[in-house]
């Protein structure tokens, strides 16, 4: 056409006239009209998509994100989501056009905060830009300046000083439920674990029987999951444009992982390891929930993702078994060191924690039935004996009334299987930790595993070794050599730090390159020899060079 549109026509005839009809209109080459711009869309996400999986992303919505802008937030996963900023696929409007009926008032009806924090879409909810600003300056407090794996962090806001050689005095109570976040950042003038003041909760609303966030154990920056002891409440809004759908509330049960739970475990995984955090799970669960309900709702799935998150895990992972905590079943299966095929997990537990199969109430149903405790009442009483002869029930009624007390010893003895002793000499956990020692315990470990790790990947780096787990075993057998095993956690990290070790690691990186280069060296030679005995192939070489 005159103004450069292009058009596509299909000739005809008609009354001996010939005419043209359009079938496509193509449009200016630099106008975009239609599917270019959903092109466009797509190039935008799938670079969004590399960001998250290259270096630590975060989305601050401060207006409106629509369609294309609300895949780009939830693919960066991490969100800030103002008050008055919706996170919509479709307008209101559009919507009660496509309905034929006034049925959504407005956006944050349907991307709202009410919306996408319970969802699990929002990890910070805030009131304003400023707020928003502020939240993702103390996420960046935890994440490095380059995406290197080093453990140095940059602060950018006010640091949290905190004695690294304190005890922690927040004390769970047996049998009592209790707020998790306590074990975190203390209760009133009760000291948690971590740095107080630091713990940065995130994703709140959502998956309440798990709760993660970030915190620092003496400066170091640490991602945290904790288990939710008491029962939480989870709410399903109606839909109104679905006449009959309705609201409901549902009830979930403390030290259970339910769908939403599994997944928000997952996620938070996935996140702290893309942002080289390492992380502790005060792991306190007794199973999954494994109802039709959680079934359907894909439980299985995301317990399964776990699996997938920690088997990859490259930065430090501690599983802790908190005072009268209690790991068993699935749960166990899912966070146990040897999913991971980095080196990077190890599990500690505390004096009173527990940690088996099932619990023993269950173990004594299954395999000290009533009858088992009949025949233990026998043997353990001679007068019962005596009255099977001559009074069989009298014997009955006397065995009956023991029938409780034999009940509490044989659940009493199943729970004797499952101490942290036994699970110690097991070696299923790497030692006992007391509660009250923690914070300093696991500081001074922290500390020389991540020195352990950083030496690990310069091995890695260097082509000394091939993946992070065969470094830590470089690492490992320096200590041996060097006549290190028995010292401290605090004396490891000052010997990893010396001037033998870092010695060390550069003749081995300096020996490994010499060998690449020797072995590249050898390959040339062989090519000449080749070259030299075939005259013809240097031609065919040079040939395919220059093609």
């Amino acid at each position: 056409t005159g103004k450069g549109v292009v058009v596509t026509v299909e000739q005809l005839t008609v009354n001996d006239e010939v005419r043209y009809r359009i079938t496509d209109i193509i449009g200016d080459p630099g106008d975009y009209l239609g599917v270019e711009n959903l092109q466009g869309s797509a190039l935008i996400a799938g670079h969004m998509s590399l960001n998250y999986a290259t270096i630590p992303t975060i989305s601050v919505v401060s207006g409106r994100s629509v369609g294309i802008g609300a895949y780009l937030v939830r693919l960066g996963k991490r969100v800030v989501q103002a008050n008055n900023a919706p996170i919509i696929l479709t307008g209101y409007a559009a919507l009660n056009r496509l309905l034929g009926k006034e049925v959504y008032q407005d956006n944050s009806q349907l991307g709202g905060g009410d919306i996408m924090c319970p969802n699990g879409v929002t990890h910070w909810g805030v009131g304003d830009d400023l707020e928003a600003m502020t939240t993702t300056l103390q996420w960046l407090d935890f994440v490095p300046s380059v995406t290197t794996g080093s453990i140095t962090r940059q602060p950018l806001t006010t640091v949290v000083e905190d004695p690294i050689e304190r005890e922690v005095t927040f004390a769970p109570i047996k049998a009592q439920p209790y707020d998790p976040r306590h074990l975190v950042t203390g209760n009133d003038d009760a000291t948690g674990m971590f740095d107080k003041g630091s713990f940065m909760e995130s994703l709140s609303q959502w998956a309440k029987t798990v709760v993660t966030g970030r915190a620092t154990l003496g400066g170091l920056p640490c991602g945290v999951i904790l288990v939710e002891t008491r029962v939480t409440k989870k709410f399903n809004p109606a839909d109104p444009a679905a006449t009959d759908s309705a609201a409901s509330l549902n009830s979930q049960a403390g030290q259970v992982w339910f769908p939403d739970s599994a997944r928000k475990t997952a996620d938070a995984l996935e996140d702290f390891q893309h942002e080289s955090l390492p992380c502790f799970i005060v792991a306190n669960w007794r199973g999954f929930s494994g109802g039709m309900r959680d079934m359907f709702d894909e439980v299985l799935k995301f317990g399964a993702s776990i699996v997938d998150n920690l088997r990859t895990y490259s930065f430090p992972v501690y599983i802790y078994i908190p005072p009268f905590g209690e790991l068993r079943g699935g749960a166990w299966v899912v966070v146990d060191p040897v999913i991971n095929h980095c080196g990077a997990v190890e599990m500690y537990c505390d004096e009173s924690s527990r940690g088996g199969i099932l619990e023993p109430s269950g173990v004594v149903e299954i395999k000290f039935r009533e009858a088992d405790l009949r025949e233990l009442i026998r043997r353990c009483e001679p007068t019962i004996r005596k009255l099977l002869e001559t009074d069989p029930d009298e014997a009955k009624r006397q065995e009956t009334n023991l029938l409780p007390r034999y009940s509490d010893v044989a659940v009493h003895f199943a729970d004797l299987h499952d101490t942290p002793g036994r699970m110690k000499a097991k070696g299923c956990v790497v030692d006992i930790v007391p509660w009250a020692k923690s914070r300093t315990v696991f500081y001074h470990k922290l500390r020389a595993r991540m020195q352990e790790m950083e030496l690990a990947r310069k091995l890695v780096v260097g082509g000394v070794s091939k993946e992070l787990v065969e470094g830590l075993q470089v690492v490992k057998q320096m200590r041996t050599d060097m006549n290190s095993t028995a010292l401290s956690d605090r004396e490891v990290y000052d010997f990893l730090q010396s001037a033998a070790v870092m010695t060390t690691i550069e003749k081995k990186v300096a020996s490994a390159k010499a060998q690449e280069l020797s072995t590249k060296l050898q390959d040339l030679g062989a090519l000449r020899e080749a070259l030299e005995l075939n005259p013809g192939l240097k031609e065919i070489l040079l040939k395919a060079l220059s093609n």
